[in-house]
């Protein structure tokens, strides 16, 4: 009877520790590496949501400025949602503010986080040496995810031994005001994760859509060749710029033109995703290189950042 008591309770305690270990991790605790323009976006929202939230970045120099622009970023978010109650938008911003901290120091905060999310350069060695160096120090539950645009998770998920808690959160910019986040699931990605994430996206106000490791996702799988389509169509002769940018706007509905959209994002961000993705499928006609972009990153014109793209801008 004694025997049987114990292999009873035994028994229970195994099965309750394997309901436990297929519970999802509820994120509390958040960690945002890199304090750019998405990393504190990213925090900001984290942050507004009642999480606790840690943005790192490599000098405290970054760290004040993406402060401000984080304070100033929820001014003009109180400014629209407590637009009759100035004080419970003071409170508001106050709140979200003591929610979070900044370091820079990665390895001394995410010995206590449930959740890493890192939004530094888009360089797959970079990017890898970080996850690398954290996985040592990070709680074995914590979950890791980029914020990549471009890169393949599951290159960046095999620099660590968590490939089944590493998943990607692809917010977009600017993240405070963009409702989407593409949640990324691995071969390698547990369900437990992926649930965790997703939940994780919803808590902090988005609408999470689910997408397999493919490059570019959903969003920037259609629409960086589409814009590349656009480029050609110009190189061609065509059509002008000009012309393009209308035609899509006012013929599709779309609030900027493929033009407009490349200066905005960057041109040596698209290059550099377009080049990524050709090194990958060199035979697919979609990721094709353009000789007018690469000779407009060349001479430096990157867009609305350094004042001159496709377009000059004042």
């Amino acid at each position: 009877m004694a025997f049987a008591t114990r292999r009873f309770v035994r028994t229970a305690a195994s099965s309750a520790a394997a309901t436990a270990a297929a519970k999802k991790l509820v994120v509390k605790h958040v960690t945002v590496i890199g304090g750019g323009l998405m990393g504190a976006g990213i925090a900001q929202v984290a942050a507004a949501s009642g999480h606790t939230v840690v943005l790192v970045d490599q000098s405290d120099e970054i760290l004040k400025k993406s402060t401000k622009g984080i304070e100033e970023s929820l001014k003009r978010v109180t400014k629209k949602k407590f637009a009759d109650k100035p004080e419970a938008g003071a409170e508001f911003i106050e709140k979200t503010l003591k929610n979070l901290t900044t370091s820079t120091d990665a390895v001394a905060v995410v010995h206590s986080t449930d959740l890493v999310i890192e939004a530094i350069v888009e360089n797959q060695e970079i990017k890898n040496e970080l996850f690398k160096r954290l996985d040592k120090f990070a709680p074995e539950h914590t979950i890791f995810a980029s914020n990549t645009s471009s890169l393949q998770i599951t290159q960046l998920a095999n620099s660590t031994t968590r490939q089944d808690r590493f998943g990607g959160l692809h917010f977009f910019n600017p993240v405070p005001m963009m409702k989407l986040v593409e949640v990324i699931k691995t071969p390698m990605t547990s369900q437990k994760t992926f649930e965790s994430l997703v939940d994780f996206s919803k808590a902090v106000g988005k609408s999470p859509v689910s997408c397999k490791d493919t490059p570019g996702f959903i969003v920037n799988r259609l629409l960086v060749p589409y814009m590349m389509e656009a480029v050609r169509l110009f190189e061609r002769g065509d059509a002008s710029k000009e012309d393009i940018d209308v035609a899509m706007k006012l013929g599709a509905g779309y609030p900027m033109g493929p033009f407009e959209l490349l200066d905005y994002v960057g041109l040596d961000t698209s290059k550099y995703i377009i080049d990524g993705w050709h090194s990958l499928e060199p035979n697919n006609p979609l990721f094709a290189p353009s000789p007018l972009l690469n000779k407009l990153v060349e001479e430096k014109k990157l867009g609305k950042k350094t004042g001159e793209g496709f377009y000059k801008y004042k």
